[in-house]
């Protein structure tokens, strides 16, 4: 079954029920485990790769990881347009909850062209790795001044084998309120779908923002390589 396939395969309507309720969507498994152990054996090599970032280096955690260039690689390619389109129409609807006008368009190649005109012409999409004692601080990933709402990131390793501890984390800044935070496993291959920045969420007296970051928690043991699908690009 092709990547894009899997994609149109997935329950849309529930994933967007999920994104409005909760303000992410756990997906089923969508990449196979020979797919999964391509990713990680491409992480070695230097050619499809823009640049690597050491996470202590600039206090981001502890960790690596490296951004593709482009050309993306077809699978990157197919998984970065395949969303999109589900994605956007979220991210319109967001935009409606909170009576701003609609700006994101179904095509991601138009939604790049407004990356262009704002000067943010480097890929996004990269693969991250950590190994025992590994982490990643609560962030956004913004990268200029447009970026779209949502991302989505893969789990490469199995979980319990090939590493432990390492949960995804997100945590919501309510409004006047304590932080809520969410702690979520992933199998190997699933996927998670999460706010770049905020939500919407309903109130008593309709919807307002609340801002979202995103990490992962220590690695207690073993190694493991996340794939990050980010469908802005970077100055």
């Amino acid at each position: 079954m092709t990547i894009q396939t899997r994609i149109n395969n997935l329950d849309w309507p529930f994933i967007h029920k999920e994104l409005d309720e909760h303000g992410f969507a756990k997906l089923p498994v969508m990449l196979t485990k020979d797919e999964c152990e391509s990713f990680i054996e491409l992480y070695n090599e230097k050619e499809p790769y823009r640049t690597t970032i050491n996470m202590s280096r600039y206090r981001f955690g502890k960790g690596e990881y490296k951004y593709f260039a482009y050309p993306l690689p077809n699978i990157i390619q197919v998984l970065r347009e395949g969303f999109y389109p589900e994605l956007a129409k979220a991210a319109n609807r967001w935009l409606e909850y909170l009576k701003k006008p609609v700006e994101f368009p179904l095509s991601h190649k138009e939604f790049l062209q407004k990356c262009e005109t704002h000067e943010q012409l480097r890929p996004t999409p990269l693969i991250l790795k950590y190994e025992e004692g590994g982490f990643n601080c609560l962030h956004q990933d913004l990268y200029g001044d447009v970026f779209f709402p949502f991302q989505v990131v893969f789990v490469l390793s199995q979980r319990g084998k090939d590493y432990t501890g390492g949960e995804s984390l997100l945590v919501e800044q309510i409004p006047r309120a304590q932080s809520r935070g969410h702690v979520i496993t992933l199998e190997q291959g699933c996927a998670l779908i999460f706010p770049t920045n905020n939500r919407p969420f309903l109130g008593k007296n309709g919807y307002y923002k609340t801002t979202v970051r995103h990490g992962v928690s220590t690695i207690t043991s073993g190694e493991r390589y996340g794939l990050g699908i980010i469908f802005h690009d970077s100055k």
